[in-house]
């Protein structure tokens, strides 16, 4: 991990080059989160649930996928880009250096400007919080937590696996943008108001129900299995086959060429 925040540490240094162009662009991201939290907004103005939930407990979903998407994008944006790194062989550089092959393709790119996003996205979550008048117990507590980490562990699990396509295909972009981008927007919202086909994939395929669902259930006292507040861990099991995928693909890899 050492070595990771080195590239954090570079990363810093060179946004401080071009503060004004980073304050600009860490501002413009403000109207783009806003847009989406306004669609959400609006919806409500017509209705006062959707299948049973509130605005606050879809607002809460939002927050929290948000948060670990603008995470994985802010830290590790590098497997988010891995094509450009196989197309312009930075990633043939990386095999040579003898150091983690996997924490230096993670950390090529870093996008700090993302921390907007972030932080706006803990705000969504807290005034949710607070709306919702949770009554908060040491599991409650454990799940959020887990809710969080979870967000952030899918997330990257994704990126790691459009990484590992992008062995195959050297450009994965429309692929990545499906399960990235697009599961982003579905799953900002409880799985469960979508028809079961999207129920099924969004659980068993990419466990997205395991982030915001089932442990907001449990959560938000709508139900009191326990198991539904523990139900995040399962997004951690998912992230082994993600990382084991991109190893294999690292062993295949014979250079994209010039």
């Amino acid at each position: 991990m050492k070595l990771y925040f080195k590239y954090l540490k570079m990363h810093f240094k060179t946004i401080l080059q071009y503060k004004t162009s980073f304050i600009l662009s860490f501002i413009t991201q403000i109207p783009v989160f806003l847009s989406y939290y306004f669609v959400i907004l609006s919806l409500f103005d017509k209705f006062n649930n959707i299948k049973g939930f509130t605005k606050y407990e879809v607002l809460l979903t939002f927050g929290i996928i948000q948060f670990g998407y603008a995470f994985n994008e802010c830290f590790i944006r590098g497997l988010d880009q891995f094509d450009h790194q196989i197309i312009e062989e930075t990633f043939d550089r990386i095999l040579i250096r003898p150091a983690n092959i996997f924490l230096q393709a993670a950390a090529q790119d870093v996008d700090f400007v993302k921390i907007s996003r972030l932080l706006q996205a803990i705000i969504v979550i807290i005034i949710s919080i607070i709306n919702l008048k949770i009554d908060f117990n040491f599991f409650k507590v454990i799940t959020f937590i887990l809710m969080l980490l979870s967000s952030i562990t899918i997330f990257f699990g994704i990126f790691v696996l459009a990484a590992a396509y992008c062995f195959i295909t050297i450009e994965g972009l429309e692929v990545r943008n499906v399960f990235t981008d697009g599961g982003k927007n579905i799953a900002q919202y409880p799985i469960g108001i979508f028809k079961k086909g999207f129920v099924y994939f969004f659980t068993f395929i990419i466990p997205y129900a395991f982030v915001n669902y089932y442990p907001l259930m449990y959560f938000t006292g709508k139900n009191n299995n326990p198991l539904y507040g523990f139900s995040p861990t399962i997004v951690f099991i998912y992230l082994i086959p993600c990382i084991l995928l991109f190893n294999l693909g690292v062993k295949k890899y014979s250079s994209a060429g010039s």
